[in-house]
């Protein structure tokens, strides 16, 4: 008990300290019209919502949140753990954060008020970023052939409130089952949902992520015998009738060590804010995002699919306008 009252009294003191030197940090502010000039004068902080702790989003996210800080600028950030898209947005609308990861079929929801949002949201893109893998995994031992097989099994369709879960039931519903009677749906994040499929607790699971998913390989590694890829794309027209933002992709062998390429349903992934973050800061970020890329790949390889040429592609969600500042400095095509 002394020791945790000292180190409180340590914390305050230094808070109070780096105020008097100067080194307040303040909140983002809200843009208040005028030229972008990408210019923060003040110390200013900022929250990144990212994703579960073995996903892609968290990985990025810190690694985004360390190189925004490298830049030499006023702006400094810090990633959190959550349970990523619909959560996220929620969350950044709400204030908790000012950045947030999302999928583009979770955003598109948002900016439209359909789906899991009740009113249109106001939010803004940063940037498209990289693309997200429809994952869907099940244990051979289960029997489960496609995703109509998921018929009375223990299904981890995700953290509550993910992009994971929002997939996960439109492709149980278009596979002709009702995702709250037809199987025991596990909503667990993916570290859970990974120790549950080692176990023999968990059927199948369904997780939206890039390439590679560190928890996915962290499965794959370990009971990569007892495990296999379902291939959702038979349901791709289904899905496309819900938002066309869901496309055809592969899985390549490597990635995970396969034996084959796995085809699979993919969604981009999009960088959001409030629509009336301050536009400078926002400039910041989106410029932070494409120069500091090169370290964000070290974190984890989905950065190379971050490009100036897809940049702008956020569609039905504005760029934020300071964004358009940035990416129009940095030479995107428009």
């Amino acid at each position: 008990m002394k020791r945790m009252a000292v180190a409180a009294v340590t914390l305050a003191l230094t808070g109070a300290a780096l105020t008097a030197c100067g080194g307040r940090q303040d909140a983002a502010q809200t843009d208040t019209g005028g030229d972008v000039t990408c210019e923060v004068p003040n110390e200013t902080r900022i929250g990144i919502a990212t994703g579960n702790a073995t996903g892609v989003y968290f990985a990025l996210g810190n690694a985004y949140a360390e190189q925004i800080g490298a830049t030499g600028g006023k702006v400094k950030a810090t990633a959190s753990e959550t349970g990523a898209s619909v959560q996220n947005i929620q969350q950044l609308v709400a204030g908790t954060y000012n950045v947030a990861f999302s999928l583009a079929d979770t955003a598109a929801d948002a900016i439209n008020g359909t789906g899991s949002f009740d009113s249109k949201q106001p939010i803004a893109a940063l940037a498209r970023i990289h693309t997200n893998y429809t994952q869907v995994i099940v244990r051979k031992a289960a029997g489960i052939k496609d995703v109509a097989g998921m018929k009375g099994k223990r299904v981890s369709t995700g953290s509550p409130k993910s992009g994971t879960e929002v997939i996960a039931n439109r492709l149980l519903t278009a596979a002709g089952l009702d995702p709250a009677q037809d199987i025991s749906a596990q909503k667990l994040d993916l570290t859970k949902t990974v120790d549950g499929m080692k176990e023999g607790s968990i059927d199948a699971l369904f997780w939206s992520g890039g390439l590679p998913t560190p928890g996915v390989t962290d499965l794959l590694t370990t009971a990569g015998g007892q495990v296999q890829f379902l291939d959702i794309t038979p349901l791709l027209p289904d899905m496309q009738k819900i938002n066309e933002v869901y496309e055809a992709g592969t899985i390549p062998a490597a990635t995970y060590k396969l034996a084959a390429d796995t085809p699979t349903i993919v969604v981009p992934n999009v960088l959001l804010v409030k629509d009336d973050l301050d536009a400078n800061v926002a400039c910041v970020l989106t410029k932070a995002l494409f120069d500091r890329k090169p370290q964000l790949e070290q974190a984890n390889a989905a950065a190379k699919e971050i490009t100036l040429d897809q940049a702008r592609k956020t569609d039905p969600v504005p760029l934020h306008r300071g964004s358009v500042k940035a990416l129009d400095d940095l030479g995107a095509p428009k």
